[in-house]
C-alpha cells in the first residue's frame, strides 16, 4: 500500500456510493461507534455532509477545511480515515501533483442484521461494551412481535392490482449509473491459504464445490479474528459439516468460538489498530544498519516478530497471552512491543520469562516510550545500570547474550566480523 504524506492544503472531494437513511445513522453511532472510535465517525459523518449540496460528488475542498470542521489535527484525521478504510466505510484514491488531491468514496454500513450476524463485527462489539450493553443495544434493535391470531391477511396481490397492456416503444438502457446501495466486504493485505486448507480436508467428507464465496469469506473472516492458520481451520470445518456435505456456517462459527475460548481461558478476541502511528515513526532515508533495524521494529506486526522467532511457525498460546498483555492490556505501540520482545528473548536465553516481561513493560509504560528509538536507547541505559549493580555485590560472571542492535551503537570500525554477521542475520529475517 502506497504511504503518501497528508498536507493541509491538499485537495479532497468526496464520492456517494451510499444511501443513508435512519437506520444507518444508528447503527454507525451506536454499533459501529465502539469499534472505530467517535472521531472516525464523525469523520465519515463530516464527509457525508459534505454532499449536501449535490447528493452524489461533493465540492473540491482542502484537508485544512476538514481540520477546522473537525476541530483536529491531520494525524488524528488521516487515522480515522484509515480505520474507515480498513472496516469498510471507505475507498481513497490518491492523485500527485503540485498540489496532491484526494477522493473519498463513502459507503453503506451494513444493517443491524448483516451487523449482529457478522462473524467479526458481533464478536467485536461485544468484547467492546460488554454483556450487559449488548444486550441493552440490541434489544433496541429488536421487533416487537404482534399476536396476529384471529387475522386473516386480505392483502392484494400484484396481479390482481395491475395488468400488462401494450403502450409505447422503450428501448432498455444500462443502468450501472443509476446510485445504489454499495458496501464494500473486508479485503484482507495476507490472503488465506485455501490450498493448504483444501488439502488438509479429506476428498470423501468435503467436496470443493462448498467452497462458496459466502463460505470463502466467512473462513477468511473468522482465521484472521480467531488467529488461525488454515490447518486448524480445516479441523474446524471438518466437524462444521451438515449431512448435504456442505459447511454450516454458524456452526463453524460456534465451534471456533468455543475451540479459541477453550485454549484462551474464556477469553474473545477483539480488534487493535496495529499500525505504529506515522508521527511516531523514525524519518525516512535512514539506510545506516540501525535505521534498517528501527524500521523493521517500526513496519513489522508484534504477532509476526514474535512468530519470526519461532523460525515462522504459530507461537505457544502462552506467548501469545503475554503478547496480548502487552498491546490490548498496556496498549504498548507495535514498535515498542517489538523492541521488548527482541531484548527479552536476547537476555533471557531465549524465554520470554511473563513476570520480567511485565517487570520491563510497567518500566517503559511508566516512562512514556512511544518509539522504537526511544526503547532501544532505555533499554540499553537499564541494561547498563544493572550490570554495575552486580559488579558493586559482586555477582559472579557469566556470559551473556545481549540484542544485536546494542553493538550498532558502537563505532563500525570496531564492529569485528562475528557482530556485523548477526547484524545482518536479524536484517535477514524481515527483508
Amino acid at each position: 500500500m502506497k504511504s503518501v504524506t497528508l498536507l493541509p492544503a491538499d485537495m479532497y472531494q468526496v464520492i456517494n456510493k451510499s444511501l443513508l437513511n435512519e437506520e444507518d445513522k444508528l447503527v454507525l453511532s451506536m454499533l459501529y461507534m465502539p469499534i472505530i472510535g467517535n472521531t472516525a465517525v464523525t469523520l465519515y459523518n463530516t464527509l457525508y455532509n459534505e454532499l449536501k449540496a449535490n447528493n452524489f460528488l461533493s465540492n473540491e475542498l482542502t484537508h485544512h477545511h476538514l481540520m477546522t470542521n473537525l476541530g483536529d489535527n491531520l494525524e488524528n484525521i488521516k487515522n480515522a480515515r484509515i480505520k474507515l478504510e480498513g472496516i469498510g466505510l471507505m475507498r481513497t484514491y490518491y492523485l500527485e501533483g503540485n498540489i496532491n488531491s484526494y477522493v473519498y468514496e463513502l459507503y453503506s454500513p451494513l444493517s443491524v442484521h448483516e451487523f449482529f450476524s457478522h462473524p467479526i463485527f458481533n464478536m467485536v462489539f461485544y468484547n467492546n461494551v460488554g454483556k450487559e450493553e449488548y444486550t441493552r443495544i440490541k434489544n433496541y434493535f429488536k421487533v416487537p412481535k404482534v399476536n396476529l391470531n384471529g387475522y386473516t391477511e386480505i392483502t392484494s396481490p400484484f396481479d390482481m392490482t395491475f395488468k400488462s397492456i401494450s403502450y409505447s416503444n422503450f428501448e432498455l438502457e444500462n443502468n450501472d449509473e443509476v446510485v445504489k446501495k454499495m458496501k464494500l466486504p473486508f479485503s484482507y493485505e495476507m490472503m488465506f491459504d485455501f490450498d493448504a486448507f483444501i488439502s488438509s480436508m479429506p476428498s470423501s467428507l468435503f467436496n470443493e464445490k462448498a467452497l462458496t464465496k459466502s463460505v470463502r469469506e466467512l473462513i477468511t473472516n473468522l482465521a484472521f479474528l480467531y488467529n488461525m492458520d488454515p490447518f486448524t481451520m480445516a479441523d474446524m470445518t471438518k466437524v462444521s459439516i451438515n449431512e448435504k456435505g456442505l459447511v454450516d456456517k454458524e456452526t463453524l462459527k460456534e465451534n471456533v468460538r468455543k475451540f479459541y475460548e477453550f485454549n484462551n481461558n474464556g477469553r474473545l478476541p477483539s480488534l487493535i489498530f496495529k499500525n505504529q502511528p506515522e508521527h511516531l515513526r523514525s524519518p525516512k532515508g535512514d539506510n545506516s544498519q540501525l535505521g534498517r533495524i528501527i524500521k523493521v521494529f517500526e513496519t513489522t506486526r508484534p504477532y509476526d516478530f514474535l512468530k519470526s522467532k519461532y523460525k515462522g511457525v504459530r507461537p505457544t498460546s502462552r506467548d501469545m497471552k503475554i503478547l496480548e498483555m502487552l498491546i490490548v492490556e498496556l496498549k504498548l505501540n507495535p514498535a515498542v512491543c517489538n523492541v521488548l520482545i527482541d531484548y527479552v528473548l536476547r537476555t533471557q536465553n531465549n524465554r520470554l520469562v511473563r513476570g520480567f516481561v511485565e517487570t520491563i513493560a510497567g518500566e517503559w509504560k511508566r516512562a512514556n516510550i512511544e518509539t522504537a528509538k526511544e526503547a532501544m536507547d532505555y533499554a540499553e541505559k537499564s541494561h547498563k545500570k544493572l550490570k554495575k549493580v552486580k559488579q558493586n555485590i559482586k555477582v559472579v560472571k557469566k556470559e551473556e547474550t545481549l540484542p544485536v542492535w546494542f553493538n550498532e551503537k558502537k563505532d563500525k570500525e570496531s564492529m569485528n566480523t562475528e557482530v556485523k554477521e548477526e547484524l545482518e542475520g536479524f536484517l535477514k529475517e524481515f527483508v
